[in-house]
């Protein structure tokens, strides 16, 4: 986490850092285990091969298992972090911590004969490094973009309004003069986006099955499960531009939220927040789940801590404290281990808890704390990295607008509140009374903005310009022209530069919650609560506040998750047609990803498998007459026909073929002795399994 923190605030880059040193770690300990498989030492993935090491540990198996991953890691943080603004730090800190547990860094120059458990740690980094280098993400180019091209000119957000913008539907970089991420590190002036070709990235347990290949501006697009496209502004025949206008309208609506001292208190413990009800699936309904007005979602609570059985206490707090807090928690603040290292950090916090287990899936006897610490990692690492390649190849294809660029720019178009009234455009925002509203003759605005009388001001957060030093200011809420409109952030930083649809911070949280709820057995936190405590005016980084000391409350993962992705559009950051998307994305990833790393845990791997390759494995074979013959699709799919053949190609009918949860078991009772050939259809791949009866 602290490389991470130290580094640009890339998170399909970290992600797959996550995912590759906690594999890396499992490798390591799983090459000792009796029934585990690993996934990259002796397997051939994605069509890179590593070789299994012949390797006998001059350890016990334990030792070695601890030394080796150690040493895996060092080494491969060593190397994704060369380049990083930290790296003399990450370094030092990586040889600090091999010297605490008594390791010698320079052991890992030692050949595999010797038998060093830091040798075979070696082995496996370097496999990782090699595998890096050919998985897609352009490693050796520093992840750079190669055919991804800009729709529109960039936006200077220190000048109002946003008179470039040609496609209000597209992605629009920004020009700050000093552009600083959310950790800490500059970047040029305007930052090209992060990752467009993401899908181009082997994921973990995202199959052919889950991808779709687009064609845009004559450069292709792996989009992997796509939700199709978001709501536009000029989709008039669906009336989805209507749903455009609502989500960025409520996105400036819920800037009014920011302020602590409008007496609006709320109850933000697990009795009011949190349980919500299924997602909306179709972007009109989504004015239902949302309170467009007050904020928040359609929350039903919780009635009872089901560990204690009483019920949550109340937590009233401002809400503008509270949705402040949110924004920046979320956020990481300004040293961040990005959204897939926060969620490391939530399962560290688990782990740590005092009623914490060690059982898997909640089930069964504990588990040595090693192996439940390198199964929870490999889990959660293998989410965070298909998360970040479905996320952003949905985000590289569709290329959406951001609020502050969409906002500004139909403030552009006028008011659509009179046809009597100058600048009427029947596309415009509508007016939303207290909250958003025509500048008409005799308004305090016209005094410094004499250009903006019949077009629309907001009331919101009114941004950084009003903030000098934020230890002690505070922007407060206020009216603004709208083409002044301002995100709840850092001057500095403003929006992230990558296109919003769909949130990443939703995708990311909501796999993880999956992946959390799967792997304790139990949806709630530990002790039926997660928390967080803000200080009273020492946690926000950019404003003054919070103005009391904030208690984040969580009954269950997926309430984590849900507020993670409301903290997105109370900053500014996402409206609503981004989140819901999101979400479904990650319950679908983080439930996939679990499953497909249980067959690792339960040793039922084969040796060659990956992209265009579902690994497919027949047993017993050969098979006895009278014996059922199982057939395992490694990689889950929804739709597939199949085939049986004698040797000769002639098609065998009579054969009772059972198929259930991707596995085929033919009964061989009335099958002669000889070879068959059992032909394997989906709709991306085919595969014929060779056979033979006794």
């Amino acid at each position: 986490m602290e490389a991470i923190r130290r580094d640009f605030a890339r998170p399909t880059v970290h992600a797959r850092n996550l995912f590759h040193i906690s594999a890396a770690m499992y490798d390591a300990w799983a090459f000792f285990d009796e029934e585990a498989s690993t996934y990259l030492l002796g397997k051939t993935v994605n069509g890179f091969g590593c070789a299994a090491p012949d390797f006998t540990s001059n350890q016990s198996n334990a030792n070695t298992q601890k030394e080796a991953m150690s040493h895996a890691v060092s080494l491969l943080l060593r190397h994704r972090f060369q380049a990083s603004q930290g790296s003399a730090r990450t370094e030092r800190n990586a040889n600090e911590l091999l010297n605490e547990l008594g390791y010698d860094r320079f052991a890992a120059d030692q050949p595999l004969v010797s038998g060093e458990p830091a040798a075979l740690g070696a082995y496996i980094a370097q496999c990782y490094i090699d595998y890096g280098l050919q998985d897609g993400s352009n490693e050796v180019m520093g992840y750079a973009n190669l055919y991804y091209e800009n729709s529109n000119p960039s936006l200077f957000p220190t000048i109002p309004g946003n008179p470039t913008l040609e496609d209000r539907n597209r992605y629009q970089r920004l020009t700050l003069s000093r552009f600083i991420d959310q950790s800490g590190n500059g970047f040029s002036d305007t930052p090209d986006f992060l990752s467009p070709e993401w899908g181009n990235v082997h994921p973990f347990s995202l199959t052919d099955e889950d991808r779709v290949t687009y064609e845009r501006d004559g450069n292709t697009y792996q989009v992997y499960e796509d939700p199709g496209p978001p709501p536009y502004w000029n989709d008039f025949e669906n009336g989805l531009s209507e749903e455009y206008l609502w989500g960025f309208g409520l996105v400036s609506i819920w800037g009014s939220h920011l302020d602590p001292a409008d007496g609006v208190m709320w109850d933000i413990s697990p009795a009011s927040i949190g349980n919500n009800p299924e997602y909306p699936t179709d972007f009109k309904d989504y004015r239902e789940f949302y309170n467009t007005l007050d904020g928040g979602d359609a929350s039903r609570g919780h009635t009872v801590n089901p560990v204690t059985g009483e019920p949550y206490p109340p937590n009233i707090v401002p809400r503008g404290d509270y949705a402040r807090v949110l924004a920046e928690f979320w956020a990481d603040g300004p040293d961040s281990e990005t959204p897939p290292g926060h969620w490391f950090t939530l399962l560290n916090y688990v782990r740590d808890h005092p009623l914490s287990t060690t059982k898997y899936r909640g089930e069964g006897p504990d588990l040595d704390p090693l192996e439940y610490d390198v199964k929870a990692y490999f889990l959660m690492g293998g989410a965070m990295h298909d998360a970040a390649v479905a996320a952003w190849s949905v985000k590289g294809y569709y290329d959406y607008i951001r609020p502050i660029s969409a906002i500004r720019g139909t403030a552009e178009l006028g008011q659509r509140a009179s046809q009597n009234l100058l600048h009427y455009n029947e596309n415009a925002f509508d007016e939303v009374p207290g909250l958003i509203e025509v500048i008409r003759q005799g308004d305090p605005l016209l005094l410094e903005h004499p250009t903006q009388l019949n077009r629309l001001k907001m009331y919101t957060w009114r941004g950084p310009e009003f903030i000098d030093f934020p230890e002690t200011d505070l922007a407060g809420v206020g009216w603004i022209p709208a083409f002044e409109w301002w995100p709840y952030q850092r001057p500095t930083f403003v929006t992230p530069p990558f296109a919003g649809y769909v949130s990443g911070h939703s995708t990311f949280s909501r796999a993880a919650a999956e992946v959390m709820t799967l792997l304790t057995g139990d949806a709630f936190f530990p002790g039926g609560v997660g928390e967080f405590v803000a200080e009273r005016n020492e946690f926000l980084v950019f404003e003054e506040g919070p103005s009391v000391d904030i208690t984040l409350q969580w009954a269950t993962y997926n309430d984590a998750s849900d507020q993670t992705s409301l903290s997105r559009i109370w900053g500014g950051i996402h409206p609503p047609a981004d989140d819901i998307p999101g979400r479904v994305m990650g319950q679908r990833i983080g439930k996939k990803a679990f499953n497909f790393a249980n067959l690792f845990f339960e040793g039922q791997v084969p040796n060659d498998f990956g992209k265009n390759n579902p690994g497919i494995n027949a047993s017993p074979n050969p098979v006895t007459r009278g014996e059922d013959l199982t057939i395992t699709i490694f990689r889950e799919v929804e739709d597939y026909e199949f085939r049986l053949t004698n040797s000769n190609g002639t098609e065998i009918t009579d054969v009772r073929i059972s198929d259930e949860d991707n596995k085929l078991t033919l009964d061989t009772s009335g099958m002669r002795a000889g070879i068959y050939l059992l032909r394997i259809k989906a709709s991306a791949w085919s595969r014929t399994v060779r056979f033979i009866v006794n």
